[in-house]
């Protein structure tokens, strides 16, 4: 589907057992450590994920279905587990859109490294029947960056967003902004990276978990894009993460007005 990023030719065996798994240079024109990493099941359902939120589909021909085919061709011949996920993956996942006049540009990346580059008319965007929520939003950070370790940054963003849908002026009891808080403060003091709470494991439900939701909007965006940058060290919000999620909710539901 890409004009500006090259698939790499097909690894085809002629019908013969593989006995090395599809690594992502061999279907991307990636380098570095990421080309030598291989395709994984949950690498493709974490890219279909961020396509879904962001472009209100799973483009035919994008990153996850390259990426679909080729773990689903590694799982076949017993290289990949269907629960793996590869290093890079996570490191998160974005597909990012940018207007021009008549079109729009589409960039997918894994790990930090572009693999899909790639133009749609404007008049192609399917038209999104059902408004994505302030939890369609949480939980889809869930999956985009299910590995990231809970920060003060992410807590201060889940808590925002919790106040944006709830319409209260104060954080939930026991609700998904207090978690949030709770992991934060527990990784502060947990030293092995494999043992801090994660983004995926205070989000997962979090649809559920709030006590009342509303469709995003472009305000509710920034109100959490502002919670989140005022509380990271670097002043950025995280690809992927909660801020990120829910502009990405924001977008499509203008589009569908």
């Amino acid at each position: 589907m890409s004009q500006d990023q090259p698939r790499r030719p097909s690894n085809n065996t002629g019908g013969q057992a593989r006995t090395e798994p599809i690594k992502y240079g061999d279907v991307f024109d990636v380098s570095g450590g990421l080309a030598d990493q291989r395709v994984a099941p949950r690498d493709a359902a974490m890219m279909q994920s961020a396509e879904n939120l962001s472009l209100g589909q799973s483009p035919k021909g994008g990153a996850a279905a390259a990426m679909q085919s080729a773990a689903r061709r590694n799982e076949n011949a017993g290289l990949v587990g269907h629960d793996e996920l590869s290093p890079a993956a996570r490191e998160g996942m974005t597909v990012t859109e940018m207007d021009a006049p008549g079109r729009r540009v589409v960039t997918e990346s894994v790990g930090g490294q572009v693999v899909d580059h790639f133009e749609t008319p404007v008049t192609a965007q399917p038209a999104v029947t059902d408004a994505f929520t302030i939890g369609d939003a949480l939980e889809a950070a869930a999956v985009t960056a299910r590995y990231k370790p809970v920060t003060h940054s992410d807590a201060s963003a889940i808590q925002a967003a919790e106040v944006r849908a709830t319409g209260r002026t104060g954080v939930v009891p026991g609700g998904v902004g207090a978690v949030a808080k709770s992991a934060a403060n527990a990784n502060d003091w947990t030293m092995d990276e494999d043992d801090k709470t994660t983004l995926g494991d205070v989000l997962e439900d979090a649809k559920a978990r709030l006590p009342a939701d509303k469709a995003v909007t472009a305000v509710d965006a920034e109100r959490v894009t502002g919670a989140e940058l005022r509380n990271s060290p670097d002043l950025v919000t995280y690809p992927g993460g909660v801020a990120d999620t829910m502009t990405a909710a924001a977008r499509l539901n203008r589009q569908a007005t």
